[in-house]
């Protein structure tokens, strides 16, 4: 037991939880700062930890993609986002989504049933800087004094828009308009697919680009950066009347059972829990007034009587400029005893957030218990993250999430992306297994 070992942990979301438990599995006892209940931020609505806002979706399983390699390497370090995930999951197809209240409530059980971590709550207004061991996990949405506290020894902050889907009652949609399938035949009947004929999607889109947006309060409109990721279904119409055919709306790998035909344009509801009460819609990112959202939204077949229980909402997200403050170990390099990690570093999604959170709170650990920082090897989905967040020559850094893109070519030329990719994978997995073993980093567990 090193019960005399302290850590301040500020921040009870994906990252913080995630870095709470690999220092609670190191025997060092935690102080993890969380404001919910007391104070919610314009995006949080659930009292439990690691609440999910923008979506339920986890991203693809499948190894040979980067979400999925992602998570295999979370779960070489016992990743507890993995494990609730799994155990809260929903049918989606090809993706690994969960119901969003049970999810948060096992992430919320891991910590509160863990004896060396103490939850903290209330919002903690400043960083002890100086004094002992802390990580900051606040995530992008970051405010009042804490921010300012923060902003203030490090910098300006960088920031861009976010933006969330609005999410329905599944009894309210007309099924005998839409039809049930997973693209590609990925999965079982797991998405509900609302079909859209040439006539009615035109109409749909004229609706959509003319239809009247929230105001934004922080800077104008026209100069603001949005993430791709996340971006408004509305600035994506803007692009083209064929814009969404070719993104959220596409229709590739979908054949209509009634009319046997792929149709023109396809709207996808996804799952918000496992009996199928709520679903979201996939894609539709959005900062249309509410009333507009009614509106346009119910011109989707089958949603014409749409009931809906949240819509969309944008916000403004805020990151520090990492390239210039973090080490690879995640510490900041003014001050090397304070830890950041979450989207507040500029790694953009939910399983990259954990993802951090996990290195950051192994580093943590190893920093007070005297060993060497753990570096994520170059040629692993962490170890590329990392190294993008840290890239000193990056002038304009924005968010990264994870992508293929992002690892050294391998020696042998693939033609073929499946199994270029696959071989991507196995040596992401194996130089990680090597590099465990290389820190000797199980021996820290207690």
């Amino acid at each position: 037991m090193r019960a005399e070992l302290t850590v301040r942990v500020i921040g009870a979301g994906l990252a913080g939880c995630e870095a709470a438990l690999q220092l609670a599995k190191r025997g060092i006892k935690v102080e993890l700062y969380e404001m919910k209940p007391e104070k919610y931020s314009p995006a949080h609505k659930y009292e439990g930890f690691a609440e999910l806002v923008c979506s339920n979706s986890l991203k693809a399983e499948r190894l040979e993609s980067a979400a999925g390699l992602l998570k295999k390497e979370m779960e070489l370090f016992g990743s507890a986002l993995v494990e609730s995930a799994l155990k809260t999951r929903v049918e989606a197809g090809g993706a690994l989504a969960v119901d969003r209240k049970l999810f948060s409530d096992a992430m919320t059980e891991k910590i509160r049933s863990e004896s060396l971590i103490t939850v903290i709550s209330g919002e903690k207004k400043s960083i002890d800087w100086e004094d002992g061991i802390t990580i900051v996990a606040t995530g992008p949405l970051t405010a009042g004094e804490l921010a300012e506290d923060i902003f203030g020894r490090l910098g300006s902050p960088l920031s861009f828009y976010d933006a969330a889907a609005p999410i329905i009652l599944g009894e309210s949609v007309d099924f005998d308009k839409v039809f049930m399938a997973s693209r590609y035949g990925r999965g079982g009947d797991d998405y509900i697919n609302c079909p859209f004929n040439k006539e009615e999607y035109e109409r749909f889109w004229e609706e959509l680009t003319g239809a009247e947006r929230a105001p934004l309060k922080e800077f104008d409109v026209p100069d603001q950066k949005v993430y791709e990721g996340c971006m408004p279904v509305e600035i994506l119409a803007g692009r083209g009347i064929d814009t969404l055919r070719f993104g959220p709306l596409k229709p590739k790998g979908l054949r209509d059972p009634r009319t046997d035909k792929r149709p023109w344009a396809v709207v996808q509801l996804r799952k918000e829990d496992a009996e199928g009460k709520r679903y979201n819609l996939v894609g539709f990112q959005t900062n249309l007034k509410f009333g507009e959202q009614k509106r346009v939204f119910s011109m989707i077949p089958g949603l014409e009587n749409a009931e809906f229980v949240r819509y969309g909402v944008m916000h403004r997200n805020s990151f520090i400029d990492s390239p210039r403050l973090l080490n690879k170990d995640y510490s900041l390099k003014k001050y090397p005893n304070v830890f950041f990690a979450g989207q507040i570093t500029g790694v953009e999604g939910y399983i990259e957030s954990a993802a951090s959170g996990i290195i950051a709170g192994i580093n943590a650990a190893r920093r007070a218990l005297g060993k060497e920082g753990f570096e994520a090897p170059r040629d692993t989905m962490i170890g590329a993250l990392t190294e993008y967040i840290c890239d000193e020559t990056l002038k304009d850094f924005q968010p990264m999430g994870c992508a293929m893109g992002l690892l050294p070519d391998i020696d042998e030329k693939i033609r073929d992306k499946k199994l270029r990719y696959e071989r991507y994978a196995y040596r992401a997995l194996d130089s990680m297994r090597k590099a465990i073993d290389r820190y000797d980093l199980k021996s820290d567990w207690m």
